[in-house]
């Protein structure tokens, strides 16, 4: 899954920004989940979602991500890119993930209902799709799901 040429220390500098994403979202009341895109060392997208904010499910923080992205390279696809998400991803941000040509995702909580990064399904590995992309699970995994069990008890608690 993960590769030798990266530390996880590379790997958790770029999740905490992404943790830092996320609650951005938390604290607008959004489900906490941040995404940082990066290659070869650049941040090119940060975000966090926005579902609540643009009343869309579209607005997950990988699709905003991917967005900006691609934006700011100007081209339609990520090669070479990595995106560190808090939040394993479902199966919208991983269709996004692989038409978008990402290479690697790096990831900090499992989603149990929902992830396709292997903890449901894998689709970003899945056989016959054209590309692979390499996946890296549980970086800063407890401060991502700590997080998200707060955002959810609060909910609970206020409803």
């Amino acid at each position: 899954m993960g590769s030798n040429s990266e530390s996880n220390l590379e790997h958790e500098k770029y999740m905490k920004i992404a943790l830092e994403e996320a609650m951005k979202a938390f604290a607008k009341g959004e489900v906490p989940v941040g995404a940082v895109i990066v290659k070869e060392g650049v941040i090119l997208a940060k975000a966090h979602n926005q579902v609540e904010e643009k009343g869309s499910t579209l607005f997950h923080a990988e699709i905003i991500a991917i967005e900006e992205a691609c934006r700011e390279v100007n081209n339609k696809y990520l090669d070479d890119c990595v995106l560190y998400v808090t939040l394993e991803p479902c199966t919208m941000c991983s269709g996004a993930i692989m038409n978008s040509r990402i290479s690697r995702v790096v990831y900090g909580a499992d989603e149990e209902k929902t992830g396709t990064a292997g903890t449901v399904l894998n689709l970003l590995q899945f056989p016959g799709f054209p590309g692979f992309v390499h996946i890296v699970p549980n970086i800063l995994k407890e401060e991502s799901a700590k997080l998200l069990k707060k955002f959810f008890n609060n909910m609970r608690n206020n409803y």
